[in-house]
């Protein structure tokens, strides 16, 4: 038992640990911006290990040269209730919640109507807000598990008690993927309309806000009539947006 104890300790004392590192580094993050991210590097070691080469586009730029358009537009896109939550949006958690429920039962029942078919894939909603995804991006694997779900609302509730809703933002739209290789609004802009980040109109803008949940997707289907169609909902968007 005592050595069943002293394990235990052990465990708490490391994940103490873990907690005590991520503040450290976000607490830093307030005036130094990270060099990269977990997903990022994950990125660098796919991009290699399957081209032999990394052809990769990135620069940090201060939000000030970032269109209001453009942050205007992923808030509208990825979380509206942006400046209004402490990092987690539940309403919006239990919504997609009911909508991956709902979207398991229908695909059960047809897999039951045809028992010798494959199993539809489900769509995933993630429902999470835009501090969670750089919480999840600048530390986490991409594994859906409860404790690195657990994991990441810690990160979330960290970010948001050291960093400002702008300094998040920032963060985010600096470091978050826009198609393979391609990370952050100023290397997003100049990859897909030539220009700087501060010189996007607000249909570009839209367009690049669209692609997020998929950028490498729709890097490759730029035409898709589904992007056009979203964008022209986003951009309708887009004036109601208060920015932090």
């Amino acid at each position: 038992m005592r050595a069943f104890g002293r394990w235990c300790l052990l465990v708490v004392l490391a994940l103490l640990g873990l907690q005590l590192f991520f503040a450290l580094r976000i607490a830093s993050m307030a005036v130094v911006a990270p060099q990269s991210t977990s997903f990022e590097r994950s990125q660098i070691w796919q991009i290699v290990t399957r081209q032999r080469q990394l052809p990769w586009r990135q620069e940090w730029v201060a939000r000030q040269h970032i269109a209001t358009s453009l942050q205007r537009a992923v808030i509208a896109s990825e979380d509206g209730a942006f400046t209004q939550h402490n990092g987690v949006w539940w309403e919006s958690l239990e919504k997609a919640w009911q909508k991956n429920a709902k979207a398991k039962a229908v695909a059960e029942q047809r897999a039951q109507r045809r028992p010798d078919a494959k199993m539809p894939d489900v769509k995933i909603v993630g429902g999470s807000t835009i501090t969670q995804q750089l919480a999840k991006n600048l530390f986490l694997s991409g594994e859906r598990t409860l404790l690195r779900k657990g994991q990441e609302m810690l990160i979330t509730v960290t970010l948001e008690a050291f960093l400002s809703k702008q300094r998040i933002l920032e963060i985010y739209l600096n470091s978050v993927e826009w198609g393979e290789g391609v990370f952050g609004a100023e290397a997003a802009a100049q990859h897909y309309f030539r220009k700087s980040a501060a010189r996007l109109n607000d249909w570009e803008a839209a367009r690049l806000a669209v692609m997020l949940p998929r950028p490498r997707y729709f890097e490759q289907r730029a035409q898709s009539a589904y992007l056009a169609s979203r964008a022209e909902t986003i951009m309708a968007r887009m004036g109601d947006v208060v920015l932090p």
